[in-house]
């Protein structure tokens, strides 16, 4: 990400500038092709994403650039796709770049977007957070879930088989006895299943 980042910043000094439309373009195209054919990585995603969105805002005027906004979405993005220190990790990358290649007697309203990026990142990174925790719950339900399905499955099918038994069987007193208390463990067992769940859901 570091690199990438590094190469966009020289790219507009380099006779290739001239080809950023169709640059631009071809990553487009990698990148559309990839997730249809090959079903790339997300890393590989977020690398093309930030190829393009850094070569859009270098070749338009670098911290001046109408577009500079582009990199407060990816910053975000990258929060939420990849690992919340990867968007660090590209933001002090971008603002030291930006430091850098930033032309002489700017003045301070040219430095307030570069300094934004450093006070929206502790937001991106809670996002980040927020959003991997969410992703580990759902993961959690979702067991929870199949635990359920099964626990009943199988005290359902335990306990019917024993009234079926029972009727196939019956022979009087005994075997009504017998029906009753699997119909009463069934629901104790349910019951108690239901308050466990409950407790953990809460």
């Amino acid at each position: 990400m570091v690199v990438a980042i590094a190469l966009t910043f020289i790219f507009p000094k380099t006779p290739l500038a001239q080809f950023d439309i169709q640059i631009i373009a071809i990553l487009f195209i990698i990148l559309f092709a990839g997730k249809k054919f090959l079903k790339i990585s997300r890393l590989l995603e977020s690398l093309i994403f930030t190829l393009v969105i850094f070569i859009i805002i270098n070749t338009t005027g670098g911290a001046s650039s109408p577009f500079f906004f582009l990199i407060y979405f990816l910053m975000f993005s990258l929060a939420l796709i990849l690992e919340p220190v990867i968007s660090i990790v590209m933001t002090l990358t971008s603002v030291i770049f930006f430091m850098i290649f930033l032309p002489q007697q700017q003045s301070i309203n040219s430095l307030l977007p570069i300094f934004a990026l450093v006070f929206l990142t502790p937001f991106a990174l809670y996002m980040g957070r927020e959003h991997i925790k969410n992703e580990s719950l759902k993961v959690k339900n979702q067991s929870l879930q199949k635990d359920t399905f099964l626990f009943h499955s199988l005290i359902l099918k335990n306990h019917l088989k024993n009234i079926k038994n029972s009727i196939e069987n019956f022979m009087g007193d005994h075997e009504l006895s017998e029906i009753k208390n699997s119909t009463m463990e069934m629901e104790k067992l349910m019951e108690k299943f239901d308050d466990l769940e409950n407790k953990n859901e809460q």
